[in-house]
């Protein structure tokens, strides 16, 4: 894949969409990796116990596959340069059904070299991640 090149790039040019299926195995395995065996994201009782609709997606999670569609349209993670989020709502994932997570990248700002891709990050028809953008270098 070449990268893509700034002169052909216009301001709310959709550059990739994507659904992500998340099953309670994936919160088990991303424990695992990650380290983080918080009961809350694999134990409904514990979820329940402290106020939450089920047990949640890692947010880290969340935040690590969102940003992969805009990885893969650029061809080369090193030209991530910048990437932030804010969490504004769980992903709750039902123990049967699991939760497909939708993410939409668009071109927000073209400046010096850098497109910066906005990306929309929506469950159950929700936004889950707000302000999420990623900086590109294409220069």
């Amino acid at each position: 894949m070449s990268t893509p090149i700034l002169d052909e790039l216009t301001v709310g040019d959709v550059i990739a969409e994507r659904e992500f299926s998340l099953t309670r195995d994936s919160l088990v395995r991303y424990a695992g990796a990650s380290g983080d065996f918080n009961p809350i994201h694999y134990r409904d009782d514990v979820a329940a116990s402290v106020g939450l609709p089920g047990v949640l997606a890692h947010g880290m999670l969340t935040m690590g596959f969102a940003v992969q569609p805009v990885v893969d349209w650029v061809g080369d993670p090193a030209r991530v340069v910048d990437y932030s989020v804010k969490f504004t709502r769980p992903v709750v994932v039902d123990p049967q059904d699991g939760a497909i997570v939708t993410v939409v990248a668009t071109v927000g700002a073209l400046e010096d070299a850098v497109a910066r891709i906005d990306l929309t990050v929506s469950f159950d028809g929700k936004t889950v991640l707000g302000k999420a953008q990623v900086r590109v270098a294409l220069g």
